[in-house]
C-alpha cells in the first residue's frame, strides 16, 4: 500500500507577539492544511520565547531582522501596528518572503502606494492585506446571492461594528501609530461594501467624535455612495460591544450575526428573506483566518497573485482616507487613488 505524499506546507514566521497573531492566526495558521508556523520575533528574545513555547513554535529571534534573515522561513505575518506595515512588509519582501499584513494596509493612499511601488521590484513575492472575512462561507455566501441577482437589485448594505477599550496605554489610542475606530474597525464595512459592489464608492460622507485625551476617533458614521447602491455604517472604540450586517435588495435581504469576529469554535448564522419567506443560515465550525491562510499558500504555491491583489488595499485605503477629509471638511469626499 503507497502512502499519499503529505501536502505541501508553507512555512511561517511572525513579527511580533501581538494579540491578533498569538490568540488568533497563530492558532488557525497551525491548523490549516497547507501552512506550518515555525518561528516567532519579538524585539525581546524572552518575550519571543514564552510566546515560541506557549504556542509550541520551534524558533524564537530577539530581533525582527533575524526573523527575516532566517532560511527556514518562507512567508512572514505582519501584526505589527499600523505604521510600521509598510516598512516592514517592504523589507520582508526585500528578504525575499511572501508577506500577509494585517489591515489596514497603511497609513494612507501615499504609504499604500510605497508598497505597491516596492513590489514591482519583487515580482516573485506574494503579498496580501488580510482581511480575513472574504474566506469565511457566510460571506461567500452573501457575495454569491448579490453577484447572482437573488437579493434583487442590491440597493444598500447596513453595518455596526463596535468594542470599548479605552486604556491609555493601548496602541489604537495612538494616532502617530494610526490608531482611532476608523483604521482599526471601520476599514472592515469599507472593504464589505467594496467587494460586495465590486468598485469604490464615487462619494462618501462622515461624522467622528475624537477623544480628548488621545486624539483618535472613538466613534463615527459613515455613508458611502455608489450612485447605486447606498451603505452606511457605524463604528466605535468606546461602545458596548455589538456586530451586525444587514444587505438589502429589492427582493430580499441577508443579515449576518457576526460579520467580522466569527467564532471558530461554534457555527455562524445568517437570515435570508426573500418577499415574505425567511431562513436561518447556519455555517459549520470553521476558521476563517486558517482559510485565509490556505488561500495565501495556494496561491504562493501554484505562483498566483495573493487572492486579494494590493490594488484592492490601497482602493480601500483611498476611501478610509476620503473619509477622515469628509469628517474634516464636514462635506462629501471623494475617493482618489
Amino acid at each position: 500500500m503507497t502512502t499519499a505524499p503529505a501536502a505541501p506546507a508553507l512555512r511561517w514566521g511572525v513579527l511580533s507577539t501581538a494579540n491578533i497573531g498569538t490568540e488568533k492566526v497563530i492558532p488557525a495558521t497551525q491548523g490549516s492544511v497547507h501552512n506550518e508556523v515555525v518561528a516567532i520575533a519579538s524585539r525581546e528574545l524572552g518575550r519571543a520565547q514564552a510566546a515560541a513555547d506557549a504556542l509550541g513554535l520551534g524558533t524564537a529571534h530577539g530581533s525582527y531582522e533575524a526573523l527575516l534573515a532566517d532560511p527556514g522561513v518562507d512567508a512572514i505575518y505582519n501584526p505589527l501596528p499600523n505604521h510600521l506595515h509598510v516598512d516592514w512588509t517592504i523589507k520582508a519582501m526585500e528578504a525575499g518572503k511572501h508577506v500577509l499584513c494585517e489591515k489596514p494596509i497603511g497609513l494612507d493612499v501615499a504609504d499604500a502606494r510605497r508598497l505597491v511601488e516596492a513590489t514591482r521590484d519583487h515580482p516573485d513575492v506574494v503579498v496580501m492585506e488580510a482581511f480575513m472575512y472574504r474566506f469565511h462561507p457566510q460571506w461567500l455566501k452573501a457575495k454569491q446571492l448579490v453577484d447572482e441577482g437573488a437579493l434583487g437589485r442590491l440597493v444598500t448594505t447596513q453595518t455596526f461594528f463596535s468594542y470599548f477599550n479605552d486604556d491609555p496605554d493601548n496602541i489604537r489610542q495612538k494616532p502617530e501609530w494610526g490608531g482611532g475606530g476608523m483604521l482599526d474597525i471601520g476599514c472592515y464595512p469599507v472593504s464589505q461594501a467594496r467587494w460586495l459592489v465590486g468598485r469604490n464608492p464615487d462619494r462618501v460622507l462622515a461624522t467622528m467624535e475624537i477623544d480628548p485625551r488621545f486624539g483618535t476617533d472613538r466613534f463615527a458614521t459613515a455613508t458611502l455612495d455608489f450612485g447605486d447602491v447606498v451603505t452606511t455604517f457605524t463604528c466605535s472604540t468606546q461602545l458596548s460591544g455589538h456586530q451586525r450586517a444587514t444587505l438589502v435588495g429589492t427582493e430580499g435581504r441577508f443579515e449576518i450575526e457576526i460579520p467580522v469576529n466569527a467564532p471558530a469554535d461554534e457555527p455562524t448564522r445568517a437570515w435570508l428573506t426573500i418577499g415574505s419567506r425567511s431562513e436561518e443560515l447556519t455555517f459549520d465550525v470553521c476558521d476563517q483566518y486558517g482559510l485565509q491562510a490556505d488561500a495565501f499558500a495556494k496561491a504562493v504555491f501554484a505562483g498566483e497573485p495573493a487572492p486579494t491583489p494590493l490594488d484592492d488595499a490601497v482602493a480601500n485605503m483611498a476611501v478610509l482616507d476620503a473619509l477622515f477629509e469628509s469628517a474634516n471638511s464636514d462635506r462629501w469626499a471623494t475617493p482618489t487613488t
